[in-house]
């Protein structure tokens, strides 16, 4: 994994063609600028993990734990 440190209006490139911003930075928050061409999927991670958590509830294999944790935004 890479970290790097960007301050507002500083970015960097992924590829030769998708350049991620910092917009704007708040005391708990960092808002993103990502331009990437339309094929290039761009999704929060608590989507993707919502999305795996619905799937396994339909196949039934989700627990209701799991379920909770899910409508809790991840919190315990």
């Amino acid at each position: 994994m890479l970290i790097l440190q960007r301050k507002k209006g500083e970015s960097i490139v992924l590829g030769d063609d998708i350049i991620v911003s910092v917009s704007d930075v708040g005391a708990d928050w960092v808002k993103l600028a990502i331009d990437a061409p339309p094929k290039v999927k761009v999704l929060r991670s608590e989507l993707i993990e919502a999305a795996r958590a619905n799937r396994e509830a339909a196949d039934g294999k989700a627990t209701i734990t799991d379920i909770k944790k899910l409508l809790k935004g991840g919190r315990e």
